[in-house]
């Protein structure tokens, strides 16, 4: 890799060659994923930014790169400030800073990476836009990575719960039912699930990269590299299920000509809308019609996510034990490393369903901080440690976060403090009981009420969906201070991690993962009709009990907590050896026992 200001150079040239003036560069790619393969990954290239979320514009005499709250630190470590601006998606849009520096300019973007929701602030601001045909990063990119090829694999229905050609046709119905041919999917997860299989494309998620059209008639073009599907799996996908390669696509799509086409313009590139409305196709936009039924787990999918839960609770046990005897001293790199290995005790475990955040003291308040050999820093007594991990197993995903103190000394009261309200937060959501039809947006203030009532809050969303054997970010539900009008359903499984982040000091994030489920207690008022909704808990660790101000509680969320540490121990217990028993039940003690 060459350096920021030469990368930006060789770009502005190709620019020129292609008679524009900037160019809009986001961070994902042509499925639009939220990890992508190594060839995908051209915002990391071209600005050092190797955060999950992120965008880079650039002028003729000026660039900048934008992020969310979780990277806005980060940021400013990678990326070269001398070249580029380095500013917030929320506070400094991308498309309102571009209206400021580059009105009347032509901007150019590649179609194949910008969704048509996406590209509509930019449409709204006045730009002049421009698609371009090649993508000039990958025209200076001379050793960017193959393309992946790992094969694509038969997910059974020992773990999936339904076979393909029944949510097929429930699919194909739906279209039939509105008028349309088909629907273009993109999203690998979607394909993935739809049609039971799974891949080693990408890292954390276990999908091969492939595009799809499903008609009407419940048969599928599944767009994918052949070398990828060995013979099995090919039987796997059944004669209705016709393969053909990426490179088929334009002359696919233009054969739906005539046709009313559904796809959905957040989830697939607006190349496809393109490409689709010139060949005279009527394109129908609407949501990506597996989005809900991947997200509402079937009762294996959900039996698949408590045992997943399980045996990741045996491992981050494990590590919370070894963690309070020989962490100190141990890098924050060989932490997370340790952890992996703990992990790696399950036969059944695959691999991790994102990067550890591995976070020490300071290093904690970076709120998707992920250590390198140059950042590890050193885990010492008596500071906070957080750790933000998660699992892949094949019957389920996994994500926890809990925060330590590495001792012997007493936590500082403002530490205790800060903790005791994040995790009366976690504890208030957990407890929700709400009506059928609740958003996540009308839960999220739960979880911030106690922060709030100290001046505290945190950037970031309090809850996002996880997949089974899939996304460990999955839509289309979450819990957020963003409106998203989708209603939590019975079946889905959602995060919990209210947090708080004190730059230069420390992080503190207690994520447990939610399954929703009807409400078994009894209505409170005589003639109450409303469904109810609550939460089952999965996840299963104790908390730090040395960090929790048990006068900040009250009656109830004590008696939640002890409950739910007696449950660990009971299940997590017996699967320990001697010694991690011991440390497990005290970790797991009454809060009267202090």
């Amino acid at each position: 890799m060459t350096d920021a200001p030469t990368r930006l150079r060789a770009l502005r040239q190709i620019l020129r060659e292609d008679n524009v003036d900037g160019f809009i560069l986001p961070r994902g790619d042509e499925h639009l994923g939220e990890y992508v393969a190594p060839c995908a990954e051209r915002l990391a290239w071209l600005t050092d930014f190797t955060g999950s979320a992120g965008m880079a514009t650039v002028l003729m005499d000026r660039a900048a790169v934008f992020s969310d709250g979780r990277y806005t630190t980060q940021m400013e470590h990678q990326v070269d400030g001398l070249c580029w601006e380095r500013l917030h998606l929320r506070e400094t849009p991308p498309a309102q800073w571009l209206a400021q520096h580059a009105a009347g300019a032509r901007i150019g973007y590649d179609p194949r990476l910008l969704s048509e929701n996406a590209l509509l602030p930019f449409i709204q601001a006045g730009l002049t836009l421009v698609a371009l045909v090649r993508n000039p990063v990958d025209a200076i990119w001379t050793d960017r990575p193959e393309p992946p090829r790992t094969p694509c694999l038969e997910q059974p229905l020992e773990y999936s719960g339904i076979d393909s050609l029944t949510k097929r046709q429930t699919l194909a119905a739906q279209l039939r039912k509105s008028g349309e041919a088909c629907v273009v999917l993109s999203d690998p997860a979607s394909i993935a699930w739809l049609l039971n299989i799974r891949g080693n494309d990408v890292p954390y998620t276990p999908l091969s990269l492939c595009f799809a059209i499903v008609n009407a008639d419940a048969s599928v073009s599944l767009f994918i590299d052949p070398v990828k599907l060995t013979p099995r799996t090919r039987e796997w996908l059944g004669e209705d299920v016709r393969v053909f390669t990426p490179d088929d696509l334009p002359a696919q799509l233009a054969a739906q000509a005539g046709q009313r086409v559904q796809i959905d313009p957040a989830a697939n590139s607006v190349w496809f809308i393109q490409t689709l409305e010139q060949a005279g196709a009527t394109v129908i936009r609407a949501t990506d019609p597996c989005l809900l039924p991947k997200a509402i787990k079937n009762q294996v999918e959900q039996q698949g996510a408590r045992h997943a839960h399980e045996q990741d609770a045996i491992a981050i046990c494990r590590f919370l034990h070894w963690l309070d005897t020989e962490g100190v001293g141990t890098g924050e790199l060989e932490a997370a490393q340790r952890l992996d290995a703990f992990r790696k005790g399950s036969q059944d475990y695959r691999e991790e369903s994102f990067p550890a955040i591995s976070g020490s003291g300071p290093n904690g308040a970076i709120i998707h901080y992920r250590v390198t050999a140059e950042t590890d820093r050193i885990l010492r007594h008596n500071e906070v440690y957080l750790i933000d991990s998660g699992g892949q197993y094949p019957y389920g995903t996994t994500d926890i976060t809990r925060t330590v103190w590495t001792g012997p000394e007493q936590p500082d009261d403002d530490v205790c403090d800060a903790f005791t309200r994040v995790l009366r937060g976690h504890i208030a959501l957990a407890r929700a009981h709400f009506p059928h039809g609740t958003t996540g947006h009308a839960l999220d203030a739960l979880a911030r009420q106690a922060l709030w009532e100290g001046g505290l809050d945190y950037d970031h969303g309090t809850g996002h969906g996880i997949g089974s054997y899939l996304s460990v970010h999955e839509g289309p539900c979450n819990i957020s201070t963003n409106y998203r009008p989708v209603p939590l359903e019975a079946g889905m499984i959602i995060s919990n991690e209210p947090g708080y982040y004190r730059p230069g000091a420390f992080g503190i994030r207690l994520e447990n993962l939610l399954l929703v489920q009807p409400a078994i207690t009894p209505a409170v008022t005589t003639g109450a009709t409303r469904r109810f909704l609550a939460f089952e808990v999965l996840t299963l660790a104790p908390f730090d009990r040395r960090l929790i101000a048990v006068d900040m509680l009250n009656t109830t969320e004590i008696a939640w907590l002890d409950a739910y540490h007696a449950r660990v121990f009971e299940q997590v217990a017996p699967h320990l050896d001697k010694v991690g028993q011991t440390w497990l039940q005290a970790a797991c003690a009454p809060l009267s026992a202090r």
